[in-house]
């Protein structure tokens, strides 16, 4: 009777441990590993002002309605396969204003008083799209780095990682030889901006996990 209960207890163990081990997107991850290597600042995506849950697919920068190139930069995001839209996927940015500074107010929190107010969450939707409206960032003052968008990353069962900048290809300051150093997580970053009724559009997909360290 005792062998019984051990095999029985054991059972029990073993399929307990088996879920706790397989994330929410089916794939086994190890409980302390983390993909993407060293990310500061990535925590700043579970500041929103909202749950993840509430979150919109599309959200408005509080820059849009200032002077200033617009820019709606929309996308799809795709899991790993490259194929399959994924729906529920945390995007967050953000960028310099048109003097090329991350902008405060003084009441900013947390990563907000590095990263400043210009900054946005949204969650991309059933069919993995996402869109957001700001002003194209300018380049940092007194310096010849390339216009850039920061972005990160949360899918369900996986830690926060960052992708590459969004940038653009007629950017002068982003030189052939950046292009050709980019690391390409999330895929290209790059954007070619489209003006269409006075706005300049621009697209980007993302896949999950590629080129990212550590990702399976």
């Amino acid at each position: 009777m005792k062998y019984l209960f051990a095999i029985l207890l054991c059972s029990i163990c073993f399929c307990g441990c088996a879920q706790n081990d397989t994330s929410t997107t089916g794939k086994a991850k190890d409980p302390g590993q983390l993909v993407g290597g060293s990310c500061e600042g990535c925590e700043a995506i579970h500041e929103s002002p909202v749950p993840h849950k509430q979150l919109s697919w599309q959200d408005t920068l509080p820059d849009f309605n200032d002077p200033g190139p617009k820019l709606i930069v929309s996308g799809t995001v795709y899991k790993n396969d490259g194929v399959t839209p994924a729906p529920d996927i945390v995007l967050y940015v953000y960028h310099t204003d048109q003097k090329g500074l991350y902008p405060t107010k003084g009441n900013e929190k947390g990563w907000g008083k590095r990263h400043g107010y210009l900054r946005s969450w949204v969650k991309t939707n059933t069919k993995g799209q996402y869109r957001f409206y700001t002003l194209r960032p300018a380049s940092y003052p007194d310096g010849n780095n390339p216009q850039h968008i920061h972005a990160t990353i949360k899918e369900p069962g996986i830690n926060e990682y960052w992708i590459d900048e969004f940038e653009f290809t007629d950017d002068p300051y982003l030189t052939k030889d950046m292009q050709s150093r980019a690391q390409n997580r999330g895929g290209s970053g790059l954007v070619t901006p489209k003006k269409i009724n006075g706005l300049q559009h621009a697209e980007r997909d993302i896949v999950l996990g590629k080129n990212i360290p550590g990702y399976r």
